[in-house]
């Protein structure tokens, strides 16, 4: 197995140093790798190209694609004969190393457990990327990957797309014109863990079956310790196992609490805990879960209180609004002065308690403080690499601490029933050393991308 021809080993005391100024630490001055003038193409490698990959492949079409790479060949030959110029891999570290002069960017939309190691390899070599939600499987990888973006100054943005919505832009505005009025409590709530995404495996471990013939096994297993092929974990269904995804928390969380997170100035928690029901087996996710953080104020905002809601539980319904428009997933902000509600994503139907108050608002919006994009978040992304617009905004100073908050979520979920208290600085649990020990994933030899 190839290994990447460069290498950056973190110390402990870097890492730590790193993990201490997280959240104050301005967003880095960046490098353009190739595209110099605002009209040149962006040369552009898709690692991931069936599922998500191939919303960045459209994302990215008004640029030049050079590059294809998918651990399944099946689904680089569905794609391959429009882009005919773009050379095919299995292995995204033979890539780079093949053709590391002739890409600025990668996007990156593979199962949650290889994020890390794609995205830091492309960031050692310079390149800017595009890495799908949630930005990491585990808390230390998300942690790391920042500190390696402010090392490597390259453009990133994780692939919360509604992120880069009008929307959510708008509800930020009206949040800070105070429209809300003070928000001590955030409820959000998700209608899966459903068949089709995460499945309903019958045992542990699950049934083996014969690997596809065009299925490169062990490079889709990556870092995680090698076991025998399932259609329990593949093609799609790898979102239940916590070795390689996160539950509908990290599926749809960087969605829908994407809005409290940006307007309320949220950063780590203090504290996290889960009550969790219908638990399979230890490595499976559980049939549902209500997490609950708890947030310290932060300048003039109060203390705060977010809860996550899966697997059929819901919250009550906000005083003010018609049971109609709560949908299956969502999530509403309570506020001294009104309630504000979204869909599963910030860019889905927004509206307020009382409805007169919401026609007026409509009618006469707070000033737009906040520019809108035009193209969504791959436009914001590709912008910004030839110059042409500011950092992205769900780059990883962002992104980072909204995926920490998730993760951290899906380990009180695996040590249920206890309130788990949170040293931000210090990036570990202060009371459960078995929490702790679910921060990070050991690699299996040739994908150590570790710290020392």
């Amino acid at each position: 197995m190839m290994t990447p021809s460069k290498r950056y080993r973190l110390t402990r005391r870097t890492f730590l140093k790193g993990a201490a100024v997280a959240g104050a630490a301005a967003v880095p001055a960046f490098r353009i790798v190739a595209a110099e003038k605002a009209g040149d193409k962006v040369n552009v490698a898709c690692v991931g190209v069936g599922g998500r990959g191939g919303a960045h492949l459209s994302g990215c079409q008004g640029e030049t694609i050079v590059a294809l790479c998918d651990v399944d060949s099946s689904s680089i030959a569905k794609v391959a004969k429009k882009l005919p110029g773009a050379k095919p891999f299995a292995d995204f570290r033979v890539m780079l190393d093949k053709m590391e002069k002739d890409i600025d960017a990668v996007t990156i939309a593979t199962p949650d457990h290889t994020h890390y190691p794609i995205a830091m390899a492309c960031m050692q070599r310079g390149k800017h990327v595009l890495v799908e939600k949630p930005l990491t499987q585990t808390v230390w990888e998300a942690r790391t990957l920042r500190m390696a973006a402010r090392r490597y100054k390259v453009l990133h943005q994780m692939g919360n797309q509604g992120h880069a919505t009008d929307h959510i832009r708008a509800a930020k505005e009206w949040f800070e014109a105070g429209v809300l009025g003070d928000v001590k409590e955030v409820h959000a709530w998700n209608g899966g863990p459903g068949e089709h995404y995460f499945g309903n495996p019958p045992s542990f471990p699950p049934p083996e079956s014969p690997v596809p013939p065009s299925l490169d096994w062990d490079l889709w297993l990556g870092p995680r310790a090698f076991r025998p092929h399932s259609t329990a974990y593949v093609p799609r269904t790898w979102r239940g196992w916590w070795d390689f995804g996160s539950g509908p928390l990290g599926d749809w969380g960087c969605h829908t609490v994407d809005l409290p997170f940006w307007s309320l100035n949220l950063d780590g928690p203090v504290s996290v805990e889960a009550k969790v029901g219908g638990v399979r087996f230890p490595p499976y996710i559980p049939a549902w879960a209500i997490v609950t953080w708890e947030f310290p104020a932060r300048g003039a905002l109060p203390p705060l209180t977010v809860t996550w809601y899966d697997g059929g539980k819901r919250p009550e319904m906000p005083v003010g609004l018609d049971k109609k428009k709560m949908k299956d997933s969502g999530m509403y902000m309570v506020g001294s002065k009104a309630t504000l509600m979204t869909g599963g994503r910030p860019n889905f139907d927004l509206c307020l308690t009382e409805t007169e108050k919401f026609e007026a608002l409509k009618a006469d919006q707070p000033a737009r403080t906040i520019p809108r994009i035009k193209g969504g978040h791959w436009a914001e992304w590709l912008q910004a690499i030839r110059g042409a617009g500011p950092p992205p905004g769900s780059n990883f100073e962002y992104a980072v601490p909204l995926s920490q908050m998730l993760l951290l979520g899906g380990v009180a979920e695996r040590v249920p029933g206890k309130k788990l208290l949170w040293d931000n600085e210090a990036g570990q649990f202060t009371n459960s050393p078995e929490a702790n020990a679910l921060l990070k994933s050991p690699p299996r030899k040739g994908w150590e991308f570790d710290v020392s």
